[in-house]
């Protein structure tokens, strides 16, 4: 029987100078991952692989972005009080992506590509939400690795247990303060156990991006409500998860501002999945808003469909140059000459 669950006590190891993080490898993992799904499904809406990629560049940018930037305007503290280093604010590899931020710039991104593909972001979404929900999944598998955002409390069999970790090094250590606000004195462990919440969310990730494809492949959903039914998908599960949470946050009216921001979102979500027809909205019959420029692949293919065409067009002037012909030598053998 699982009396409790370990974390690491190393998150980073070294290719010679090179730093290889885990919460990066985690990222990187989950982003591939995503886009080899969204390839998948965007060719079963009509798509071609190119689309996927260039859509997703502006997306996976702007979305690292702004997961950064809601992490440290929530967090300011941690770069700017007395004492901190503000220069850590940029150091994305050592952990503090804020999945709203994200979520928000790289939608901007996705549109940004979309609109200079001429492709429908709503389609583009629909395909696109399995793979992210997915990614997200992976990804927490990074916050284990750093010891963070764990839980309260618990005598559950499978409680978590953690580390003081010195982020910057990937090390545990001796003397310093838990992610959750413990302090460790002469031994790295802490004492007890805690939620292991990043498992929970990784597995309600995951779930929920089977269940979207399942509910997908047999109704056929289009419009963007696959897109919202995961927006309330993952708010449902991030709001129970949040309820479990130790680390310090900002609260208003007494509770936790993501648990505000899920709520919204879910909102926001329920009211664009009614309005776009439920599960009784149809696929879309086309993925793109205007006709879509050749791609190498059209190129490849356009000499034999027009060597096609010549042969079909000179096999049929041939044949209605030797029917006239013929037509031409009855008609002066049966007519009377005019002389």
């Amino acid at each position: 029987m699982l009396a409790s669950i370990p974390s690491p006590s190393q998150s980073v190891w070294h290719l010679g100078p090179i730093p290889i993080r885990a919460y990066a490898l985690c990222i990187v993992v989950g982003i591939f991952v995503a886009v080899a799904l969204t390839i998948r499904r965007w060719r079963e809406r009509g798509g071609v692989d190119e689309d996927v990629w260039d859509v997703s560049g502006w997306a996976i940018v702007l979305g690292i972005i702004g997961g950064r930037l809601y992490h440290v305007i929530t967090d300011p503290q941690l770069y700017f009080d007395k004492g901190q280093h503000p220069l850590d604010a940029l150091k994305i590899w050592d952990g503090g992506l804020g999945i709203w931020g994200a979520i928000a710039l790289g939608g901007v991104g996705a549109w940004i590509g979309c609109r200079r593909k001429g492709i429908s972001l709503a389609v583009f979404a629909d395909a696109a939400v399995p793979g992210v929900v997915l990614a997200q999944g992976i990804g927490r598998w990074g916050n284990w690795f750093n010891n963070e955002l764990y839980g309260g409390p618990t005598s559950v069999p499978w409680g978590l247990k953690v580390h003081c970790m010195d982020i910057s090094s990937g090390k545990a250590v001796i003397f310093g303060t838990a992610d959750g606000g413990q302090v460790c004195d002469g031994n790295s462990l802490v004492h007890g156990l805690f939620q292991p919440t990043f498992l929970y969310e990784s597995l309600w990730d995951i779930g929920l991006a089977v269940a979207l494809i399942l509910i997908d492949r047999k109704l056929r959903l289009g419009r963007g409500t696959v897109f919202a039914l995961y927006a309330m998908g993952y708010t449902l599960g991030r709001a129970w998860i949040e309820a479990l949470r130790h680390d310090p946050s900002h609260h208003f009216l007494g509770v936790r501002l993501n648990d505000w921001t899920a709520l919204v979102v879910f909102i926001a979500a329920l009211v664009l999945f009614v309005r776009r027809g439920g599960f009784k909205a149809t696929r879309d019959e086309t993925v793109y808003t205007k006709p879509r420029p050749p791609t190498e692949g059209d190129h490849d293919e356009a000499p034999v469909e027009a060597a096609v065409t010549s042969d079909s067009i000179s096999g049929a002037t041939s044949d209605a140059a030797s029917d006239a012909t013929s037509d031409a030598t009855s008609d002066s053998t049966s007519r009377p000459s005019d002389e």
